[in-house]
């Protein structure tokens, strides 16, 4: 995305009084829940992913529901990313996936296509589930052929965390519509200078390779197929090979020595591309002070961002289709759920439960200030589709981009791997 801010603009966001900046993805028609027990009281099945605060957080406004709705009564199920889609494939197969989960935008197309999703504009009409007060543009995510499949709970785009300290003792500074040339002889001065890498690898971040090829008239998917060739793709990871045995970017063997800890939290680096909120991880994992940067550009203006999000869906073959989009609506809707889900999946999506929600500490502080200065600059496009098989291909760009990295398989090999991969999971 494009942005028209005067570059001399301070560009790490500080919250105010704090003292770093902050740090800174074929069903058949079953029954998805109870059918129901004499009394009128339904069941619903709600399944999520992530750590134990999500799932602490997540309970609590199920007992907040729970007191509105009495005759609803919900069952949650949540494990780790990996897991969660693992069991969901296999759920979804014998047609007893949850009546509602949490979603992710390269999951969206491959459900609908195999006819799991709820199309909930169907309930909106119905007056269970309201479509209105959704921020940015964020309600757009979860929309596929005309149909509202996912409600956005929260808005992230993408941004460069930065060590504080070591960019200020390395006497360089992240600017509004850098170039990815000042963004690279940025890193080349902290490694003279401090003699470490200035990034802890990007080459095999997908969401990161879309926002270059956005800022470069492309993306990295269409609708149906890959927008982009193999030459570029090919190119990308000829530079970044050529960076890590530069030195410029961290040693992935020593990166992978590391975790779980960030090779920045660890000192490797001196930054780190990731998703703003998820950025919140460094203050409590390394000793240095972190801040949320711009991404750079390739013409000083368009970064490529778009906000993302995680979305709640519900399944087509619910028996409680009603009480499911009722419980969307509460969870995407109300203040209180707000105030307690906080920016644990990204900045509030609806103005109630932003509003409703004001952050204390720096690191919410800087998350919020960060996607506010980006809004501002008018520089936020539309997410690029994902079609179905977009999952596969982000795991396959993952391992073969760390396999070049690694000195593995060559940037061509990996690329024409890479088609090949898309291929067979744009035809699964």
């Amino acid at each position: 995305m494009g942005t028209s801010r005067n570059v001399e603009r301070r560009t790490i966001l500080k919250a105010a009084g704090a003292s770093a900046a902050v740090v800174g993805l074929g069903a058949t028609t079953a029954c998805g829940g109870d059918s129901g027990s004499g009394d009128g009281t339904v069941t619903l099945r709600y399944a999520w992913w992530g750590g134990e605060p999500r799932t602490i957080a997540i309970k609590k406004t199920i007992a907040l529901f729970e007191k509105k709705y009495p005759k609803i009564k919900i069952k949650p199920e949540f494990t780790d990313y990996e897991a969660f889609w693992e069991k969901f494939q296999t759920q979804a197969s014998g047609g007893n996936p949850p009546d509602v989960f949490q979603n992710a935008v390269g999951f969206l197309r491959k459900y609908d296509k195999r006819g799991v999703l709820l199309d909930l504009k169907t309930q909106a009409d119905a007056g269970n589930l309201s479509l209105d007060n959704f921020r940015n543009g964020v309600l757009a995510n979860g929309q596929v052929d005309g149909k509202q499949i996912a409600i956005p709970v929260g808005a992230n785009t993408m941004a460069l965390v930065i060590d504080l300290k070591a960019f200020e003792k390395a006497g360089v500074e992240a600017k509004f519509g850098w170039t990815w040339d000042e963004y690279f002889d940025a890193l080349q001065t902290i490694q003279d200078k401090l003699k470490i890498a200035g990034d802890t690898g990007y080459c095999s971040i997908m969401y990161l390779y879309d926002l270059y090829l956005r800022q470069n008239g492309k993306a990295f998917f269409t609708d149906t197929d890959l927008g982009f060739t193999e030459d570029d793709l090919t190119q990308w990871w000829e530079d970044g090979y050529k960076r890590v045995r530069s030195g410029l970017i961290a040693d992935p063997k020593k990166v992978e020595q590391v975790k779980p800890k960030s090779a920045l939290s660890a000192g490797l680096a001196a930054s780190e591309f990731t998703w703003d909120n998820f950025s919140i991880r460094y203050e409590g994992e390394g000793e240095s002070d972190y801040g949320l940067a711009p991404i750079p550009t390739t013409d000083g203006k368009n970064t490529g961002q778009y906000l993302g999000s995680l979305m709640l869906s519900a399944f087509s073959g619910t028996k409680h289709p009603k009480e499911a989009a009722q419980f969307i609506d509460f969870m995407v809707h109300d203040p209180e759920v707000g105030k307690i889900m906080g920016y644990d999946r990204g900045i509030l999506a609806t103005t109630e439960q932003y509003e409703a929600f004001t952050p204390t500490d720096a690191n919410n502080k800087g998350v919020k200030a960060y996607e506010e200065e980006v809004a501002k600059a008018d520089v936020l496009g539309k997410i690029t589709p994902h079609p179905s098989g977009a999952d596969v291909i982000e795991a396959a760009f993952l391992r073969l981009g760390g396999e070049v990295t690694q000195g593995k398989t060559k940037p061509a090999d990996a690329a024409k791997a890479l088609f090949s991969e898309a291929k067979a999971a744009f035809a699964g």
